[in-house]
C-alpha cells in the first residue's frame, strides 16, 4: 500500500509528538488509578493478582489483563461484567482484553457494548 506524501510542513513536530506520547501515557495511568479506586475491595484483590493497565489506541479505551495462573484467568472471567459495567464509566467505547496463562491461549477481546445491555 503506497503512502500519501505529506510535504515536511504538514507533519507533527518531534516535540509535538513526543509531548503527544507523554500526555497519552498520563492519561492511561491516570485512569488506571481511577478505575482501581472505583472497584470494589474484592475486585481489587483479583486485580492484584493479574498485570493490568490501560491502553489508548485509535482513541478507544482498552482494559489490558495477563493472568498469571488458571485460578486468577478463572476469577477475573467470572467478574467481566463487573468490569464491564465500570469500565463505562470512563469511556463509551471501550475494550477489555484477558489473556490467559503464558502458552494456554489467545487474548480474549471484547467490547464492552457487547456486554452490557443498551441503555434506552
Amino acid at each position: 500500500m503506497k503512502q500519501p506524501y505529506l510535504s515536511p510542513d504538514d507533519l507533527p513536530t518531534h516535540k509535538t509528538t513526543l509531548i503527544s506520547e507523554i500526555l497519552l501515557s498520563q492519561l492511561e495511568e491516570t485512569t488506571k488509578k481511577s478505575f482501581y479506586l472505583a472497584c470494589k475491595h474484592t475486585v481489587r484483590i483479583l486485580l492484584s493478582s493479574c498485570h493490568w493497565y490501560f491502553k489508548v489506541n485509535s482513541g478507544i479505551l482498552m482494559l489490558v489483563m495477563v493472568c498469571h495462573d488458571i485460578e486468577s484467568y478463572q476469577n477475573i472471567m467470572m467478574i467481566v461484567p463487573y468490569l464491564a459495567s465500570k469500565l463505562k464509566r470512563f469511556a463509551n467505547q471501550a475494550k477489555i482484553s484477558i489473556s490467559s496463562p503464558v502458552n494456554q491461549g489467545i487474548p480474549w477481546i471484547i467490547s464492552i457494548n457487547q456486554i452490557l445491555p443498551e441503555e434506552e
